[in-house]
């Protein structure tokens, strides 16, 4: 299978496509203009926390601080914290001002608000999503074939190191894609 990766950079976008055999399979155009923050991972430094909000503002290094909810923060390694009233704990138990975290940009900022921050970090591909905090392994619910799903899943836990932690989504373009590809 002859694989080829075209790239075409003007002043005002770029733009990539991946063909197999001579079949564009992906096109992907990054316009200067619409340049956006969604998906970047940064490691911020948390420089407000507010327990009224339920929040705190955390600077990834662009010109307004961006909102990181304690919804969006990841549990995943210690569950939620639940405090002696028997109500989950505060954003002051996850976090501590000055603290330096990694996460994602979910929403760019938009006026005067800053980004909307994750730190359940995702890093999709074509056929899986990674999950650096996460443990488990779903597959596209698209994906219908119990003996297809049992394939991808047998492949997967081939392929991933045992003294890892990570968790994968398996994308419905996955489906039928060998092991070299995934």
């Amino acid at each position: 299978m002859r694989q080829e990766i075209l790239i075409n950079i003007t002043t005002r976008e770029i733009r990539v496509a991946f063909l197999e055999n001579g079949v564009l399979q992906d096109l992907l155009i990054e316009r200067m203009s619409r340049r956006g923050l969604i998906g970047n991972i940064y490691t911020g430094k948390v420089s407000r926390v507010l327990p009224g909000m339920q929040a705190a503002f955390v600077d990834i290094g662009i010109a307004r601080t961006a909102f990181l909810h304690a919804s969006d923060i990841n549990r995943s390694n210690e569950g939620p914290a639940i405090d002696a009233d028997g109500d989950e704990s505060g954003i002051r138990d996850l976090l501590r001002e000055g603290e330096e975290i990694p996460v994602q940009v979910l929403k760019d900022p938009i006026g005067t608000k800053g980004a909307r921050l994750t730190t359940n970090i995702t890093i999709p591909s074509r056929y899986m999503v990674l999950l650096p905090q996460g443990g488990k392994v779903g597959i596209s619910s698209r994906i219908e074939d119990e003996a297809e799903r049992a394939r991808l899943k047998n492949l997967l836990e081939d392929l991933n190191p045992a003294d890892t932690d990570y968790g994968y989504i398996i994308r419905t373009a996955a489906e039928g894609a060998s092991s070299e590809a995934l």
